[in-house]
C-alpha cells in the first residue's frame, strides 16, 4: 500500500518541522542547567502538557487501542490510579524537590542512606527508561509496516534518530516546547479518529456500544480477588505504585517540577498533566472497542493477517490508512509519531542529566567546566538514544507491547520507591535496613518476574501476577526496612 503524496508530505512537513524546532532550543542555552530544568522559568501550562504528552505515548496511542480491541477495558483502570497519584505528588513530592534544588532526583536518598542508594536508584532509573524507549521505538514502527510495508528495523532507526537530535541539542526547553505542540496534536488526531469511526457505523455510537456491551468489551475486569490474574484490583494497586513512583522518583518529573517558576506553578503543571491524561487514556480505550465494533459489521474490510487478537496493536493504524480521507491519514500518523517522540525526548533527556549528576560529576569528575558538563550531556543523550535502539529492534515479534512494557516497568523499578518512602517516612540514620530491606524487595521482585524459569526447574512459586513485582518488591523494601529501623532504635535507646 502507497501513501498519497499528500499524506507523505503532512507527515514528513511535521517530522522536520519537530525536529528543527527542537533542535532551534540548541542557540537559547546558556548554562547545563539551562539544558536540564530550562533555568526554571517555563510556564506552567507547557510542563504540565508536557507531563501529559510524557504519558500518552506511542504505547498508549496504539497498545491502548489495541488492548481494547484484544479484550477489554481493563488497562483503564491503570489510569484510575493517576489522580491519587498526582495529589500526593502536589501534597508531598513537589515542594520537597522544590526545596532540595537539586538537579538530580536521587541526591536526597543519597542524603538518607549514602552513596549506594543514589547508584541503585540511579542505574535502576536507566534500565527502566532503555526498555520503555524500546517499547515505544517498536510500537512507532508497527504502523509503517503494517501500512507500507516498510522494514520495522528500518524505522525504529530511522525515528530514533530524528529525535536523538532535537532531544540531544535541545534540552528539556526543547523537550517540554515540542511536547506542548505534540500533546495538541494527539489530542486532536485522536478525537478525529473516534468521531470517524463512528460515523462509519450505520447505527452510529449506539450501536457501538450495543454491541461492545453484548461482547463484554466495556468491563474493567473481573472483582475477584485472583491475584494471580489480571484483575481490576491488580492493576488498580499496580498502576497506584507505578504512579506514585513516577511522581515521586522517576527523574523526568523532578526536572519538571524544578523548570516551574514557581512551586504554585509547578503544583497546576502536575495536576494539569495528571488529569487531562485520563479523560484522553478513556478515548483510546473507545477507539479500541469501537475498532471491533466496526470490524464486527465489516469483516471483509479487515485483511486475514490482522484478524488474529496477536496482531490486536496493528488494527488501529491499519483503519487509519485504509479508512481516512487523504490528508487525515497523514495527520494520524503524524499523532502516532507525535505521542512516541514527546516520551523518547523525555527519557533521553532525563537519563542523560541522571548520568552528568548522579555519575559523571558525582563520582568521576566532581569539578568539571560548564563546557565539558555540555560535552557530557550531549554524549550521554546520543549513547541512551542509541541503546534505546537498539532495545526496540530486540522488540521486534513480541505479541502484546504493552505486557512486555509493563512486565520490564516491574522488574527494573527495583523496589525504588519503597527506598525513597522509607527515606521520608522513618527516622532510622543506620543503613543497614535501607540495605537489607532492598535486597528483600529485589528477591520479591526476582521471585515473581521469573515464575516460569523457576517453575521449570521445580522451585517454589508465588502464583502472582507479574505486574505485582512492583507493588511486593516496593512493600518488602518499606515493611522489612520499618522494622529493622526501630529495632536498631530501641537498641541504641537501651
Amino acid at each position: 500500500m502507497n501513501l498519497p503524496i499528500i499524506d507523505l508530505t503532512v507527515f514528513l512537513v511535521y517530522v522536520i518541522g519537530i525536529i528543527g524546532f527542537g533542535a532551534s532550543f540548541y542557540f537559547k542555552k546558556r548554562t547545563p542547567i539551562d539544558y536540564i530544568t530550562g533555568g526554571g522559568r517555563l510556564p506552567a501550562w507547557a510542563l504540565g502538557m508536557s507531563i501529559f504528552a510524557t504519558y500518552v505515548s506511542s504505547i498508549s496511542f496504539l497498545a491502548l487501542p489495541g488492548s481494547a480491541y484484544q479484550s477489554n477495558w481493563n488497562g483503564f483502570v491503570f489510569s484510575l490510579s493517576i489522580p491519587l497519584a498526582g495529589f500526593v505528588a502536589v501534597k508531598y513530592f513537589v515542594p520537597l524537590y522544590r526545596k532540595l534544588q537539586s538537579p538530580s532526583a536521587y541526591a536526597y536518598l543519597e542524603n538518607r542512606f549514602g552513596v549506594w542508594a543514589r547508584v541503585y536508584a540511579s542505574t535502576c532509573y536507566l534500565l527502566t527508561q532503555l526498555a520503555r524507549m524500546g517499547a515505544i521505538m517498536y510500537l512507532l514502527a508497527l504502523p509503517m509496516n503494517a501500512l507500507f510495508g516498510w522494514s520495522i528495523p528500518l524505522i525504529i532507526i530511522a525515528t530514533g534518530i530524528g529525535v536523538v537530535i532535537y532531544a540531544m541539542l535541545g534540552g528539556i526547553e526543547a523537550v517540554v516546547w515540542t511536547d506542548a505542540v505534540q500533546g495538541v496534536l494527539l489530542i486532536i488526531g485522536a478525537l478525529t479518529c473516534f468521531v470517524l469511526i463512528i460515523w462509519e457505523m450505520p447505527g452510529g455510537f449506539s450501536q457501538v456500544y450495543e454491541i461492545a456491551h453484548e461482547q463484554n468489551k466495556l468491563s474493567l475486569g473481573s472483582f475477584s480477588f485472583d491475584w494471580s490474574q489480571s484483575t481490576f484490583w491488580v492493576i488498580l494497586v499496580y498502576g497506584l505504585f507505578i504512579n506514585l513512583q513516577n511522581f515521586g522518583v522517576d527523574q523526568s518529573y523532578i526536572q519538571r517540577y524544578l523548570g516551574a517558576k514557581t512551586e504554585s506553578e509547578a503544583k497546576i503543571s502536575t495536576w494539569l498533566g495528571s488529569l487531562l491524561y485520563v479523560p484522553v487514556s478513556l478515548l483510546f480505550f473507545m477507539i479500541g472497542t469501537a475498532l471491533f465494533t466496526y470490524y464486527q459489521q465489516f469483516p471483509e474490510n479487515l485483511p486475514i493477517e490482522l484478524q488474529s487478537f496477536e496482531n490486536a496493536d496493528k488494527v488501529f493504524p491499519y483503519f487509519i490508512v485504509s479508512t481516512l480521507p487523504k490528508g487525515l491519514t497523514g495527520l494520524m500518523i503524524a499523532a502516532i509519531f507525535a505521542a512516541g517522540m514527546s516520551t523518547l525526548s523525555t527519557s533521553i533527556n532525563s537519563s542523560a542529566t541522571v548520568i552528568l549528576e548522579d555519575h559523571v560529576k558525582k563520582y568521576l569528575f566532581p569539578k568539571l567546566p560548564k563546557a565539558v558538563e555540555f560535552k557530557v550531556l550531549y554524549l550521554s543523550s546520543f549513547i541512551m538514544g542509541l541503546a534505546s535502539i537498539l532495545i526496540g529492534l530486540a522488540f521486534n515479534g513480541v505479541s502484546s507491547a504493552l505486557d512486555a512494557w509493563w512486565a520490564l516497568a516491574s522488574i527494573f523499578s527495583g523496589g525504588i520507591l519503597g527506598l525513597f518512602l522509607l527515606g521520608v517516612l522513618t527516622q532510622s540514620e543506620s543503613i543497614i535496613p535501607a540495605i537489607t530491606g532492598v535486597i528483600c524487595g529485589l528477591i520479591i521482585i526476582a521471585w515473581i518476574s521469573l515464575e516460569e524459569l523457576l517453575r521449570a526447574y521445580g522451585w517454589p512459586v508465588l502464583e502472582l501476577h507479574k505486574n505485582l513485582a512492583i507493588v511486593l518488591g516496593t512493600m518488602a523494601v518499606f515493611i522489612v526496612g520499618f522494622v529493622l529501623g526501630w529495632m536498631v532504635n530501641r537498641v541504641r535507646a537501651i
